[in-house]
């Protein structure tokens, strides 16, 4: 594949949908970058090599823009689908 990109004025480059589908790459995922010569190299980091992150840190990726949801309305969110699912197999 042969693809072209350009960098921001900040110095960002977003790599087209094209490579991040074909690598599996998503919001997170991190790359090596290594420089040779006249060539810069980005190198997926495999799962296993990947950085294991705090709960805080996940917490910190999710994006929620709506009221603050109490642990009563959580469950009962959970119990209300997990019945609705339940149904629907039955059927």
């Amino acid at each position: 594949m042969n693809v072209r990109a350009k960098i921001s004025s900040k110095g960002q480059l977003v790599l087209p949908k094209a490579v991040r589908d074909e690598f599996g790459l998503v919001a997170g995922s991190e790359v090596n970058i290594e420089t040779m010569v006249d060539r810069i190299i980005l190198t997926p980091l495999l799962r296993k090599e990947r950085k294991k992150y705090t709960f805080d840190e996940v917490a910190g990726f999710l994006k929620y823009d709506g009221p603050p949801v109490t642990l009563e309305d959580m469950e009962r969110g959970v119990e209300e689908e997990a019945r609705r699912m339940w149904n629907a197999e039955r059927h």
